[in-house]
């Protein structure tokens, strides 16, 4: 068997003022994450339909290593404390293990 993935799903309020800031930079890191992290299979941002403050970030990394490459890379250190600052409310994550 082969070992799980490391994934996470967070669900993050923004304010409704800092909603345009937070994607534009959400956007960023995506592009970035796809770029320069090959073993982080899937990083997508999702906005719901019926509420336009609420987001969901899934993430998906080959293993803990890749996990934790994502975690202390430049890119991510500078642009996870403004995401931060758009948000309403505490961010909201859970771990979870993804079998491929």
């Amino acid at each position: 068997m082969s070992s799980p993935g490391k994934s996470f799903i967070a669900t993050l309020r923004t304010k409704p003022e800092k909603r345009d800031e937070f994607i534009a930079l959400q956007t960023e890191l995506k592009g970035l994450v796809k770029e320069q992290e090959p073993d982080a299979w899937v990083y997508e941002l999702l906005q719901s339909d019926d509420d336009p403050d609420l987001f969901y970030c899934v993430a998906t990394f080959k293993d803990e290593a890749a996990f934790d490459t994502h975690m202390h890379i430049d890119f991510h250190d500078r642009l996870v404390p403004p995401i931060f600052e758009c948000l309403e409310s505490e961010m909201e994550i859970q771990y979870l293990k993804s079998w491929q």
